[in-house]
């Protein structure tokens, strides 16, 4: 445990003066009478002098749960400040017990935790370890979420419903943080749902320089849905090349059922862009319509590896030649065994956004 230290900031020793005892027979010594101020009589308080044992980095911690533990120390290695002490247990019947193990009074402190599976226990673990923080009296929290669970009960869709993205924001605002840092939200207007600011960071650059790097040729980006229309055409953008849109209709929840290809792909090396593979239904069939529209070569690449299910299955059995994720969620184990999954990391992504964010500088140069 970081033993920290607080040095006492005295006034200057002409303010620390005792005053004569009452009686006494001493007399003060005479000072001169205060330079004019422009009719004002009243002196200045004598300003504060820090000391400079005060060191800068108590002012600015970073704190993990146990989602994504990894990132968190890559970011911290980044960035250039340790990873926050704390312990996590859990009692028998698995409540959680946090505590901090060093002081955060008046420290700008941000607390990486995605809420990725098991979700609700991340979830739980995020809001007691803001509540932590609150109540040791941190100056700011802000709350990184690589990957925000529940984004894509965003809306209600069918009757009797809950909207629970709306209902997450309004727990971690509850719970204490001061702002939120995400990534790639399923819908953007999920900004909305916050009372708190919010800046929303893409792992698209990221992304896109890896495949600017490959230089495929013939090359076109193609979206899986309506939805991720705007993301596939920033990709588009980017690598200078066409886009493509697949029609989708979707029979069930985690089932669905690919119609027909917007757009040219015969001879064409197409690459798939998506926020979220989950069971990877969307990602094998949207593949297998490009191919048998003449497409050569099919690559992929989203922004949260959430690989449920069959997912791994389907990916190593399909005809997709490689499947880029990033590290916003830590990699399954049956995962790491498929050689068509790569990951990238996005920590210095994060790692410069916190910087922006504690130094109240520009995050928008990152979307570059």
């Amino acid at each position: 445990m970081n033993n920290q230290h607080t040095t006492a900031v005295l006034p200057p020793d002409s303010e620390s003066a005792p005053e004569p005892n009452e009686g006494s027979n001493s007399t003060p010594p005479a000072t001169p009478p205060p330079a004019s101020t422009g009719g004002s009589s009243a002196k200045a308080a004598p300003e504060r002098r820090r000391s400079g044992r005060l060191s800068e980095a108590k002012r600015f911690k970073i704190f993990s749960g146990q989602a994504n533990r990894p990132l968190a120390e890559e970011v911290c290695k980044f960035v250039g400040v340790p990873l926050g002490e704390s312990k996590l247990e859990r009692f028998s019947d698995g409540e959680i017990l946090f505590q901090l193990l060093e002081n955060v009074r008046g420290a700008d402190v941000f607390l990486i935790q995605p809420t990725c599976f098991p979700v609700d226990q991340h979830l739980v673990e995020l809001l007691i370890m803001m509540d932590a923080l609150k109540r040791a009296s941190a100056s700011r929290i802000t709350v990184v979420i690589p990957y925000y669970g529940y984004a894509r009960q965003d809306r209600k869709d069918r009757p009797r419903v809950a909207i629970s993205s709306k209902l997450v924001a309004d727990l971690l605002t509850a719970a204490g943080a001061n702002r939120a840092l995400l990534v790639d939200l399923h819908a953007a207007q999920i900004q909305g749902f916050f009372n708190i600011p919010v800046d929303h960071l893409f792992a698209s650059p990221v992304l896109v320089g890896y495949f600017r790097d490959m230089n495929l040729p013939n090359l076109t980006v193609v979206s899986p849905d309506a939805g991720g229309v705007e993301r596939a055409r920033f990709f588009a953008k980017k690598l200078d090349v066409p886009l493509a849109i697949v029609d989708k209709r979707r029979t069930d929840k985690n089932v669905t059922e690919v119609m027909n290809v917007i757009g040219d792909v015969r001879g064409r090396t197409c690459l798939i862009i998506d926020d979220i593979i989950d069971t990877a239904g969307t990602l094998v069939k949207t593949a297998e319509a490009l191919l048998e529209q003449g497409a050569t070569k099919v690559y992929a690449c989203a922004s949260h590896a959430v690989l449920s299910g069959p997912a791994c299955e389907r990916i190593a059995n399909s005809r997709l030649e490689e499947v880029i994720v990033s590290n916003s969620i830590p990699l399954r184990e049956d995962a790491k065994q498929v050689a068509k999954i790569k990951v990238l990391s996005i920590a210095g992504l994060l790692g410069r956004a916190i910087e922006s964010i504690h130094m109240e500088t520009s995050v928008s140069t990152l979307f570059n």
